[in-house]
């Protein structure tokens, strides 16, 4: 029972924890193949059409050189321009190379149409290199309007439609990363369902184990209350059974074992009267002397077991005879106050005298006191009791023998509340207050479901 909760909550948590880590790594991952893919796409596009307006530049360049060439009035001016068409033919040449290892399968044959012409131009531009002046001379106007201006317009012509496909090629680009991005949306959604469903389940889980758990708890809880009242009412029962045995103790030793010592007593006081022999004399002195102290011993255990006082006169001349005898033993100086203690139910009146012994004979044994203050006063429908000593004192935590458990007990069966305060070397203060409920008519104190004693 103390494993299986820990595993549970760190099952249903450290799964729902990983279901969540593995939904996010794989959105980071997706995310990043799509930023990588649309980067590559833009990077592409970018230079295909770099590559494609050099290639246009260079063929507009061209017509620009061959007309310089074709109008240069001296020999030496037409070469520079011709040797500068041979070096945009070069650029072109590798620009086509570059080109035709990146096309996309809808574009190589308007590629072979442009590539077809570009050769087509060169080698037209090729003848007019041999001319000489007076054919350049003669030819070159016709040459530009019709042959070069025309095939510049049909290339670049090409070449646009190159640069549509191209657009188109990007057009398709973006549409597979917009279903790429569709494809994450519904694997957002996705995992944020199956996070959802997987966390309630998890939860519903761990709420379904715990409630049974709290149900354990609370029957447990239950059946410790039970024990609980069980045993208070144990206790209860043995409280009063040991209070009905001493007091019939009591009544049996005052009236039995007593009137039989009082009887031998009053025959030895007899024969004594007769004045017997000499011999006998002493013999029966002794016998009376016997008697006499049985008496005194059988009145001091029948007083101690439960005075008849108590029952008989009450709790606060039963309480002065206690701080009487207390005080003739031990050597101690008991003060007793009382004020408001009439008509108390016979469970208070046997608590508070039982507490007081009890504290008196602590205080004589374990605190070595000389001073000891008893107050007992009725007060706002309670009784209250407070014993004061200046003995050696203890720590209420750690000491906690049975007397003093004896007594909160039975201050906690009338439903009053048990208090000691004391320090080693400070003294020690007992304080109870017990509620006074009038007795319900069937003899029991209105706090508690027990018959008074």
């Amino acid at each position: 029972m103390r494993q299986r909760p820990w595993l549970v909550l760190v099952g249903g948590f450290g799964g729902l924890l990983l279901l969540m880590a593995a939904a996010e790594t794989g959105a980071l991952l997706f995310l990043h193949s799509l930023r990588h893919s649309g980067t590559e796409l833009q990077s592409h596009f970018l230079a295909r059409n770099r590559t494609l307006e050099q290639i246009r530049s260079n063929i507009y360049l061209s017509g620009t050189f061959a007309r310089d060439s074709l109008l240069a009035p001296e020999v030496s001016g037409a070469k520079a321009q011709i040797a500068a068409l041979e070096n945009l033919r070069r650029e072109t040449e590798t620009a086509l190379e570059t080109y035709a290892q990146s096309l996309e399968p809808g574009e190589s044959a308007p590629f072979r149409a442009l590539r077809s012409q570009i050769d087509a131009y060169w080698r037209v531009l090729d003848r007019t290199f041999a001319w000489t002046p007076e054919e350049r001379i003669k030819g070159r106007f016709a040459f530009f309007y019709e042959e070069l201006i025309p095939r510049r317009t049909s290339m670049l012509q090409i070449a646009d439609r190159i640069a549509a496909l191209n657009e188109d090629s990007l057009k398709r680009g973006d549409e597979k990363l917009g279903a790429l991005f569709g494809r994450l949306q519904m694997g957002l959604v996705a995992m944020i369902a199956i996070t959802l469903l997987g966390g309630a389940a998890l939860a519903g889980l761990t709420i379904f184990h715990i409630l049974r758990l709290e149900g354990e708890v609370q029957r447990r809880l239950e059946e410790s209350v039970q024990a609980q009242s069980s045993l208070q009412e144990l206790s209860a029962k043995l409280v009063r059974a040991q209070e009905e045995e001493r007091r019939a103790l009591s009544r049996e030793l005052h009236d039995e074992v007593g009137q039989s010592f009082s009887a031998v007593l009053m025959e030895a006081e007899n024969l004594l009267d007769l004045e017997p022999a000499a011999e006998v004399r002493p013999r029966l002195e002794s016998i009376r002397d016997v008697a006499q102290k049985g008496i005194d011993e059988i009145r001091n255990m029948a007083l101690l077991l439960r005075p008849s006082m108590l029952d008989d006169f009450g709790l606060v001349p039963a309480l002065d005879w206690q701080a009487r005898e207390t005080a003739k033993r031990t050597g101690m100086h008991v003060q007793l106050n009382s004020e408001g203690t009439d008509e108390l139910p016979e469970e208070h009146k046997t608590c508070i005298y039982r507490v007081v012994q009890e504290a008196l004979n602590n205080c004589a044994r374990h605190a070595q006191a000389s001073t000891v203050q008893v107050v007992v006063r009725g007060e706002n429908r309670r009784i209250l009791l407070s014993v004061l000593d200046d003995g050696s004192g203890f720590d209420p935590g750690r000491v906690r023998g049975m007397g003093l458990v004896g007594m909160e007990e039975r201050v906690r069966h009338l439903g009053g509340t048990f208090e000691i305060d004391s320090h080693p070397g400070r003294g020690t203060r007992l304080a109870i207050a017990l509620p006074l409920v009038s007795l319900n008519g069937k003899g029991s104190n209105g706090t508690n479901p027990h018959p008074a004693v």
